[in-house]
């Protein structure tokens, strides 16, 4: 499980809150800058078809789990405290927080989407969310512009090559700068001036992907609503965090009966005060579809970062491990995978000294170079 998405923005937009509905874990949560001051990190599920259905047997899932024929796949969620315009400059312990962020895949953006707190996250009236967006995009130009200005005089002069080490570790690879330097036409000779630096900075800040989650939606005006989706579809989602927390810790204490990411849910055991709130939160789902937290973690994984599940198996016939367990492991693996990454995912040694793979849906051998899909199912056999 080596995904890791990021969770960013301004204080008081309800981070906290929507990173305690992905995951339960309780974050704190206040309507005040930087309640969060250390970054929270914990597990969060996404939703794949178990192919368990299929087979007819039941599944026994020792890394993700699977209600009613839905594989929850766990990936690694961080939460960082809220951002403030001049965060690149140390404002409200900026630096710290941004560099935090360094080792996320991908960030989620979540933004106040009824408009009723300022970019310090001061309550407020009627501010414009599409602000937020705009700044915190500016907030990673800089910091990243910042990260090779403090390297500059140590790789001044040199060829691009100088430069992999600074962006390594912000999973940024050589492939990666060497397309933006072609890009821009900057010089593989390190002599950029101060302009060409920042542009640069530009076009490496659009490589770590944004998803933004407009948050608070359930008391966002349809204005907002309206002009943050022309603004900024389809990498916006609207979601009410506060909804999906309140049905997930209903569903925890058998108030409901509720899958996550759900149209709907079911009263088990409520009392006339609970029945009052899971109504008004029924009628959100049935104007909405969902709350929405679920749909932009998956979102996240499966249309920014282009991520499959792929499930290792020992036994190709009964799809299991050699201990009869059925689908016991699932795997995250990048579109355009193959046999051998995935070999490579399960144990290094696999793939050091693979030899063929079977897929076992279809029962036939597949080269080295098939391209994985998701849900496939994979026998490794190695040497």
């Amino acid at each position: 499980m080596s995904i890791l998405l990021g969770i960013v923005g301004k204080p008081n937009a309800g981070k906290s809150t929507f990173f305690s509905a992905l995951t339960m874990v309780d974050a704190k949560i206040t309507p005040f800058p930087f309640t969060t001051i250390e970054p929270n990190r914990a597990i969060a599920y996404v939703r794949k078809q178990c192919p368990h259905v299929i087979l007819g047997n039941k599944c026994e899932p020792r890394d993700s789990l699977c209600i009613n024929g839905i594989r929850f796949v766990p990936i690694q969620i961080t939460d960082v405290a809220g951002l403030v315009p001049e965060a690149h400059l140390g404002k409200g312990l900026g630096l710290q927080f941004l560099d935090d962020l360094r080792q996320a895949d991908a960030l989620i953006q979540v933004i106040d989407a009824s408009g009723k707190s300022d970019l310090e996250g001061n309550v407020a009236e009627d501010c414009d969310p599409a602000k937020e967006i705009e700044f915190l995009e500016k907030e990673i130009t800089y910091w990243i512009a910042g990260i090779l200005e403090r390297n500059w005089s140590k790789v001044k002069g040199k060829s691009i090559s100088a430069i992999y080490d600074v962006f390594n570790s912000m999973k940024i690879d050589s492939a990666h700068i060497e397309t933006i330097i072609n890009k821009i036409g900057l010089h593989e000779i390190l002599d950029w001036d101060e302009g060409q630096r920042l542009v640069f900075a530009k076009e490496v800040s659009k490589t770590k992907p944004i998803l933004i989650a407009a948050n608070k939606a359930d008391s966002a005006s349809t204005e907002n609503i309206s002009m943050l989706k022309k603004k900024f579809a389809p990498r916006i989602i609207f979601c009410s965090s506060v909804y999906e927390l309140a049905l997930r810790k209903a569903a925890k204490s058998g108030v409901i009966e509720y899958i996550p990411g759900s149209s709907e849910f079911r009263i088990i055991n409520a009392n006339n005060e609970q029945h009052k709130a899971l109504e008004k939160i029924a009628l959100y789902l049935k104007q909405n579809g969902t709350t929405g937290v679920q749909n932009v973690l998956e979102k996240a994984v499966n249309e920014m970062l282009c991520m499959i599940a792929v499930y290792p198996v020992e036994d190709e016939h009964k799809w299991s491990d050699r201990k009869g367990a059925v689908l016991p492991n699932v795997f995250l693996l990048p579109k355009n995978s193959t046999p051998v990454d995935l070999a490579a995912k399960v144990h290094t040694d696999f793939a050091k000294n693979f030899i063929s793979s079977v897929d076992a849906k279809r029962n036939m051998h597949i080269s080295k170079d098939y391209i994985l899909k998701d849900g496939d199912i994979i026998k490794i056999i190695s040497g």
